[in-house]
């Protein structure tokens, strides 16, 4: 037994870790762009950033509020205010994207590897802890992947990669 609490350990210790470093990718895009960008949709039923953070921020406070003990979809939340925009300027939506953060990995950093086999419940579905936490990487990188296209389409050659240039040697190790 003591070991299952070790390798739990072990894999929050990884997805928190994965999880800081998405949010830092698109926090490293985020910086890049000036504060009308973030308004930008390629047409009507694309959603622009502002649409993105609202939406991830929605479902962070929503799902991680009291993770264990209630239903992630929340009575309060209104899903579908989260896909207008609303954001007035980049102070403001780095606040909201901060606070939905700030719950999630608050709410991630409480679990113990004990809780990862535990049940809870999204929209009246049981999942264990590990498959919530497994849905949300799939789901937060899905969003993040939206919020860096889009800024390295907006900053075209003036962009700064977020990784290892093109062209750059291959690191030794």
């Amino acid at each position: 037994m003591s070991n299952d609490k070790n390798v739990g350990m072990e894999y929050l210790r990884v997805v928190i870790s994965r999880f800081n470093a998405l949010k830092a990718n698109a926090e490293r895009a985020l910086e890049q762009l000036q504060s009308d960008h973030i308004h930008w949709s390629l047409n009507k039923e694309s959603n622009s950033i502002t649409v993105i953070v609202q939406h991830m921020s929605g479902n962070m406070l929503s799902w991680w509020t009291d993770f264990l003990n209630s239903d992630g979809e929340k009575p309060n939340r209104n899903r579908d205010d989260e896909f207008v925009d609303s954001i007035q300027s980049m102070e403001e939506l780095l606040q909201i994207w901060n606070r939905g953060w700030r719950v999630f990995l608050d709410a991630l950093q409480a679990l113990t590897g004990a809780d990862l086999l535990k049940i809870v419940h999204i929209r009246n579905e049981p999942h264990t802890v590990m498959e919530a936490i497994e849905r949300q990487m799939s789901h937060y990188s899905y969003h993040v992947g939206q919020i860096v296209f889009i800024a390295k389409q907006l900053k075209s050659d003036a962009w700064s990669t977020l990784s290892i240039p093109r062209g750059a040697p291959p690191i030794k190790g």
